[in-house]
């Protein structure tokens, strides 16, 4: 092979390293430091490849701004909110500004602002929330995300490990298991689901949890009343006015209602499902109990108070940060976080 014809990637594929780490070792970073025998392995590398790297790419790597980029699905859903706020606070500490997009779930606008912030220099890019059953679009972000870091940027994500970057890990299934068997426990036994979409992969697997804990328990949720929606308040408003049109959610001592808890995977869905009992004049808890996920901060304004699971929000915001800020690593570090149960008065014990 000639030096004409040879790349970084192949000088990382020679190492057994990223190409993140190949241009971090070669071409230097702003902001990343690469472990000195990861180094003297690229430069070795390159050296029997007799790879000459590129001028333009050693002073873009060099380069960075004090900019860090962070990428949400809904900045008014809380629980994006109140994580950016964790970015905002660690990056302050480091010496970075924030630069903000809300996407609305839209890929093409994803990989539009890792354009972007690859053409301003930014210092890292963060990406928050769940991913969708989307190949495609996660091939796509995750190869954008592999070409910014290559050029001395950082990168990490929160949500499902599919990006090839550093992740902050949500431990869905265990913790709506757990939610499952405490409300099982309080003697409910028939249940609803509001499922949010079909192919958003962190609704998918709050409800496979719920769903698989029940059944373990000999009470498993009827498809029937498995509803998908928006992952949204107006979703879980929407989704519990179907349940109550369908009679199957009404007042308790009507026999002919087959469902005495609602499970929503995230808690502006169970806000919203709340908000429809009480416009059909249903009393929660006492004809319907409802539960949702995250403890968002707007929680402390609701009554009655809701069931749901604890995530550390501003934590997580915070870790994810240091994640997309260290020193660069061969493969990809993955953070778990576990939510807490906290049962309110929406789900009180039952007779």
């Amino acid at each position: 092979m000639t030096d004409m014809t040879v790349t970084l990637s192949d000088v990382a594929r020679e190492a057994g390293v990223s190409l993140a780490t190949a241009s971090r070792a070669i071409n230097g970073s702003a902001n990343r430091t690469v472990r000195p025998e990861l180094r003297e392995r690229v430069l070795a590398a390159a050296a029997r490849l007799r790879y000459s790297p590129d001028a333009n790419a050693q002073a873009m790597a060099r380069g960075r701004t004090t900019a860090l980029g962070l990428i949400v699905h809904d900045i008014a859903d809380p629980y994006f909110s109140t994580i950016a706020s964790g970015v905002t606070a660690a990056a302050e500490r480091a010496g970075l500004v924030v630069t903000l997009a809300s996407t609305d779930r839209d890929p093409d606008r994803e990989m539009a602002f890792v354009e972007l912030m690859q053409r301003q220099r930014a210092r890292a890019i963060i990406v928050a929330g769940g991913r969708y059953d989307d190949e495609a679009a996660n091939a796509a972000l995750a190869e954008a995300l592999v070409e910014y870091r290559s050029r001395g940027g950082g990168a990490a994500a929160v949500g499902q490990p599919l990006l090839g970057v550093d992740t902050v890990v949500i431990e869905n299934r265990s913790a709506t298991a757990e939610l499952a068997r405490q409300l099982h426990g309080r003697g409910y036994r028939r249940f609803a689901a509001l499922a949010g979409p079909a192919h958003h992969l962190t609704a998918h697997e709050r409800f496979d949890g719920f769903r698989g804990s029940l059944a373990e328990l000999g009470a498993p949720v009827d498809p029937d009343l498995v509803v998908p929606c928006a992952f949204t308040r107006d979703g879980g408003y929407e989704a519990m006015e179907q349940l109550i049109a369908r009679g199957v959610v009404g007042r308790r001592d009507d026999p002919s209602t087959s469902v005495d808890a609602v499970f929503a995977v995230n808690d502006v869905m169970a806000v919203g499902a709340m908000a429809a009992a009480r416009a059909a004049g249903l009393d929660v808890p006492a004809d319907v109990a409802i539960a949702g996920f995250d403890d968002i901060i707007t929680l402390r304004d609701i009554t009655p108070s809701l069931t749901t699971i604890r995530l550390p929000l501003a934590d997580i915001g915070a870790m994810v940060t240091e994640l997309a800020l260290a020193p660069d690593n061969e493969s990809p570090r993955l953070v778990p976080v576990d939510g807490e149960v906290i049962l309110r008065d929406s789900t009180p014990p039952r007779s």
